[in-house]
């Protein structure tokens, strides 16, 4: 069954080039041009992904953002910001906000359609199929997160990154490790989108946010040793 994508995005020749393209690639497309007939299209067309922009009229891409991560049933869906705002603090607001990449315009087909296969390809993700400590369970096959027990709102990069660090079982990753391991080869980003990404799983994860440790000018690691309560309880893993 092809992966569905909508694309929300007020210029509508950009908007309906893009989505040619990523029909002509195999997914099912739906394209609209206004940040409520996206939200109505969530709802109906139940994309695997959306390709939102940022400025435009009514709702804009932060608010529909908002709105896609604030309901527990649309709250797990990619989202890509597509936007011509181009300064690095743009990048890190939309990031900081919940959406899992950030591409400006003017902007390669190609790449953006690379962003969106990486995004999607969950599947490609290797076993250890669940990892846990402290409560907290990460489970590879179903790309679901549990804290306590309580579902875990993280995005499709915020996922990647945290099981990445916990399977180094304390090993140091650097950041540009981690852009390989979770964003996959071929993505262009920053460095500091990692440190925005790391900064969001780190709210997410609250009280056990101490376990994920800075390591200056290097990169991060899991400190098991640092799990509230004194447990100690190291990360495990299991392929059932």
């Amino acid at each position: 069954m092809a992966r569905r994508v909508l694309i929300v995005d007020d210029e509508t020749d950009l908007s309906e080039l893009l989505g040619y393209n990523l029909w002509k690639a195999g997914y099912e497309t739906k394209v609209v041009n206004d940040g409520e007939a996206g939200l109505r299209e969530i709802a109906s067309f139940q994309p695997d992904l959306v390709v939102l922009d940022i400025m435009m009229p009514g709702l804009n891409g932060h608010q529909v953002l908002g709105r896609i991560r604030g309901n527990p049933d649309t709250a797990a869906i990619p989202v890509i910001f597509l936007t011509a705002k181009n300064e690095e603090v743009d990048e890190i607001e939309g990031l900081s906000k919940g959406a899992d990449d950030f591409v400006t315009k003017p902007f390669s087909i190609r790449v953006l359609q690379a962003r969106i296969e990486r995004l999607l390809d969950r599947g490609a993700m290797e076993t250890p199929s669940q990892i846990e400590i402290g409560g907290l369970v990460l489970n590879r096959e179903t790309h679901e997160a549990t804290l306590g027990g309580n579902a875990l709102p993280l995005t499709v990069t915020e996922f990647r990154l945290l099981a990445s660090l916990l399977e180094a079982e304390g090993k140091v990753l650097s950041r540009a490790a981690l852009i390989q391991h979770a964003m996959g080869s071929g993505v262009t980003i920053t460095e500091r989108t990692i440190d925005v990404h790391v900064t969001s799983i780190r709210k997410k994860l609250g009280g056990l946010a101490v376990i994920v440790k800075t390591v200056r000018g290097v990169g991060y690691r899991i400190d098991a040793d640092a799990v509230p309560n004194g447990s100690g309880e190291h990360a495990a893993a299991s392929r059932d």
